[in-house]
């Protein structure tokens, strides 16, 4: 039986690399290189649920394709939710994922509560319907950088009830406990209902 296609509304190689192993065998996700689609996709909705939904729509208007997209958000408890929607450009646009790092932990310098959790909202335009699954994970930033695997805070956030960051934790574990993992997950657990 051939696995069911679903395009993944993302330019993020690391992203595509996660979706692709929480998947496992009954999906192809497949990647905007893969439809030979190279375009910028609009991300200015002030809210991840916003942004999801604009992404998904916008890649499927473009190709007609059952797709999702995601956006994520690091949301930390002293800063009053930020760096939240502006996550992947809080220290400017341009930046680096070191640059937002560095960023977070200047102004968390000398800062004690450090409670924080990553979220994210997946969007899957299906059939032309948008559906949202959201996934949430609680931890705290770390007083500095640990590890060098993941990709953008994953340096800095350790999860509750962990002694690793996410950047210290294989493939594997980080997929089956991230944010993104628990929301794209829930979106395959719905694909099967469905």
């Amino acid at each position: 039986m051939e696995k069911r296609k679903l395009l993944f509304a993302t330019n993020n190689a690391h992203k595509l690399i996660e979706a692709r192993e929480i998947a496992g065998t009954d999906y192809q996700v497949i990647s905007l290189q893969d439809v030979d689609l190279d375009t910028d996709i609009p991300e200015t909705q002030d809210t991840l649920e916003g942004n999801a939904r604009q992404k998904a729509l916008f890649i499927y208007d473009k190709t007609g394709i059952d797709c999702f997209a995601d956006d994520t958000g690091l949301e930390i408890d002293a800063l009053d939710g930020r760096p939240g929607v502006y996550s992947a450009r809080y220290a400017g646009e341009g930046c680096s994922y070191d640059d937002n790092v560095q960023k977070i932990l200047e102004e968390m310098d000398g800062v004690e509560n450090r409670k924080a959790c990553f979220r994210c909202v997946v969007c899957l335009i299906l059939d032309g319907e948008a559906h949202l699954f959201e996934g949430r994970i609680p931890g705290e930033i770390t007083r500095g950088r640990s590890g060098d695997g993941g990709f953008g805070y994953d340096p800095v956030f350790l999860p509750t009830g962990y002694t690793m960051t996410f950047a210290e934790m294989p493939a594997h574990l980080k997929n089956g406990i991230s944010h993104r993992g628990i929301a794209v997950s829930k979106m395959f657990r719905f694909l099967v209902s469905v």
